[in-house]
């Protein structure tokens, strides 16, 4: 039988799952709904689009006092689709633009080491607390630690470098092989980054946490004295 500390450290799956759906089927029907009944315009779909991740932001803000990274992300995805779109419509953007995306993330992880707490820390909380502010208050107090910092900055740097690294790696791609060979090797290029980045990613924060726990305990419990 689980205990009770085993029990608190679980990630809340549920309400995370939830979040990804919304935030993944939300903005594709508002992108449909304004092709069909808006205007053809792609850009006007896109700009509709970003209305639920941008609503839901500012609620998160509002009401919670912190922003749901998920929908962060959804919206910098959009954002670059349209920056793609006004850029023109050549092939060779049009085989990067898949790119856009990750490559927007990964300038973003760079920005936000430059910041008081890097943006992989947000997902981390995100992904490990959900709204549970219990859950929530230990996560922001493990910051506190030395090596949980430096760990938060390191998984920053790592995403931040491989996305980049993806999109750096496609545009040599695209401007040395042909379209057919682009389109067969970029989602093996992009699935090979991610997935070898998020088991990374899990690996080395179950090794940080393993080591951090009792001290996080301590440092949450002299906040609450």
């Amino acid at each position: 039988m689980p205990t009770a500390d085993a029990q608190t450290s679980r990630p809340p799956i549920r309400g995370i799952v939830w979040g990804i759906f919304l935030n993944a089927s939300i903005p594709v029907l508002l992108y449909q709904l304004s092709k069909r009944y808006l205007s053809p315009s792609e850009f006007t779909a896109l700009a509709i689009a970003t209305t639920f991740p941008l609503g839901k932001s500012a609620f998160d803000l509002v009401r919670r006092g912190q922003v749901d990274p998920v929908s962060i992300l959804v919206l910098v995805g959009i954002v670059a689709d349209g920056v793609a779109l006004l850029l023109g419509g050549s092939p060779r953007l049009l085989l990067i633009r898949e790119s856009f995306v990750t490559g927007a993330f990964g300038v973003a992880c760079f920005i936000s080491l430059l910041l008081p707490r890097p943006l992989m820390f947000y997902f981390g909380r995100y992904f490990m607390a959900g709204n549970d502010r219990q859950r929530q208050a230990r996560f922001n107090a493990s910051w506190q630690l030395p090596g949980v910092r430096f760990s938060h900055r390191l998984i920053t740097s790592v995403w931040g470098s491989a996305f980049v690294g993806e999109l750096i790696l496609r545009v040599i791609l695209i401007y040395n092989a042909s379209p057919a060979t682009v389109l067969v090797v970029s989602p093996v290029l992009i699935g090979t980054v991610t997935v070898g980045t998020i088991i990374w990613t899990f690996r080395y924060a179950h090794r940080v946490r393993a080591r951090t726990l009792s001290q996080v305990d301590t440092v949450t419990s002299a906040r609450a004295v």
